[in-house]
């Protein structure tokens, strides 16, 4: 029996492939969204004048959190964060942003590019990778939150190819988060008084905070490695079983 052209067509729409171009067309407008629209200039020319109070920090939160899965990086919402809203609110916000964000591109990852990748996680990095945030969620995200060596968006989508659920990668992020952004949100709003110990402390944690990351990816990149390398020497050093005459 034929099938309907209707379920054919489904079929062909929703294939894991055309799921993935979906993202890519996304992802792509997206990007190109940010260059049109340049959200980098709330940092020169300031929050619009008819939003002010809590309200203003509510849409910049949700501002935030399609900026950051449009690609916009972190560091530069964090500082417009604090320099707009000073530090108790900008935090705030940009807390939450974050978290909005990171849900936002994680959904995008996991419906529309799972299916359709994981069949291409071969490599020995690749694999040990997906191993240890598929079995330690919580605990690699949070690392990778805390070391923010990896850009975030990469970490994000990384996440939803892996096995990792909903809550572990949302409760990461929002723990992970916190001191990274409270310094880039502290150092925005001080921007303007560049020597005060405020400032002076915010700029010093994040440069501690990036040489950490290297530190911690340096060593990881080995473990890894070390994951990777161990299935293939376990095969390697299996007794060959003698062929009966």
């Amino acid at each position: 029996m034929f099938e309907p052209v209707s379920v054919r067509r489904s079929r062909v729409l929703f294939a894991p492939k055309a799921r993935l171009a979906y993202l890519a067309v996304i992802l792509l407008a997206a990007g190109s969204s940010v260059l049109l629209f340049e959200p980098q200039r709330l940092l020169s020319a300031g929050w619009p004048p008819q939003l002010s109070g809590a309200g203003a920090v509510v849409v910049f939160a949700v501002a935030y959190g399609v900026c950051t899965a449009a690609l916009v990086p972190r560091p530069l919402l964090n500082l417009a964060a604090g320099a707009l809203f000073g530090a108790p609110a900008g935090f705030a916000a940009a807390l939450a942003g974050t978290v909005l964000g990171a849900g936002l591109s994680f959904t995008l990852g996991r419906v529309l590019g799972q299916e359709a990748l994981r069949p291409y996680l071969r490599g020995r990095w690749l694999l040990a990778a997906d191993g240890q945030l598929s079995r330690h969620g919580f605990r690699s995200m949070l690392a990778i939150r805390l070391f923010p060596g990896m850009p975030f968006i990469v970490a994000n989508y990384g996440a939803a190819i892996s096995r990792m659920g909903y809550a572990p990668f949302l409760l990461a992020t929002a723990i992970g988060s916190i001191p990274n952004t409270a310094a880039y949100v502290i150092a925005g709003s001080e921007a303007t008084s560049p020597t005060s110990p405020a400032f002076l402390i915010s700029s010093a944690f994040i440069v501690l905070s990036v040489l950490a990351a290297g530190v911690v990816g340096w060593r990881k990149r080995h473990r890894l490695r070390g994951a990777g390398e161990a299935p293939a020497e376990a095969g390697a050093e299996r007794p060959v079983e003698s062929v009966p005459a």
